[in-house]
């Protein structure tokens, strides 16, 4: 399966879009680590139907416009990543939840750490809302955009309010 990519400028950096025929597959920051998602770019294409609406749809999202995205995922991983991925597409905007949170909604309150590094691995950022996951004592923790653009994400979610809940398939 060929994968096309586009550049979109944000106010967190400049993102990669990578999607497929089948839909989005991956949006990578800036300085992204090449290693941490698995589909891989083959072809610029700036006018790929599902990266225009993607790029639509998060400006929305950082012009305060959007809190619920509609796009067709083709994420990339394992049923237990994808299990994580969708347990992550459950928490509200504006709110957080932590990774034990996210291991006892999945019925795997022992897998934190896997919980963790499923987290990590989200080639979706932003649409799939790894960035809403923190420490168990409320701290911020890693994440692949930066530390930074994590506090810029959830800074402009609490600003704009809303617990809608985000309704993804993946």
């Amino acid at each position: 399966m060929q994968h096309f990519y586009k550049y979109m400028n944000t106010p967190v950096g400049r993102l990669t879009l990578i999607g497929s025929d089948e839909g989005l597959a991956a949006i990578l920051w800036e300085n992204d680590n090449p290693g941490r998602v698995r589909p891989k770019a083959d072809v610029r294409n700036d006018q790929h139907p599902v990266l225009i609406e993607t790029e639509r749809q998060l400006q929305e999202y950082f012009n305060g416009e959007r809190n619920e995205f509609d796009i067709t995922l083709a994420a990339i991983g394992t049923d237990f990543q994808k299990k994580v991925w969708n347990a992550l597409s459950t928490i509200p905007y504006g709110q957080t939840r932590s990774y034990t949170q996210i291991a006892h909604q999945i019925g795997k309150p022992q897998a934190v750490r896997a919980v963790g590094a499923a987290n990590g691995r989200n080639p979706i950022s932003i649409i799939v809302p790894c960035h809403r996951v923190i420490g168990a004592s409320g701290s911020l923790t890693g994440f692949a955009g930066g530390l930074p653009a994590k506090a810029s994400l959830l800074s402009l979610e609490d600003t704009n309010g809303g617990a809608s809940q985000l309704s993804l398939q993946l």
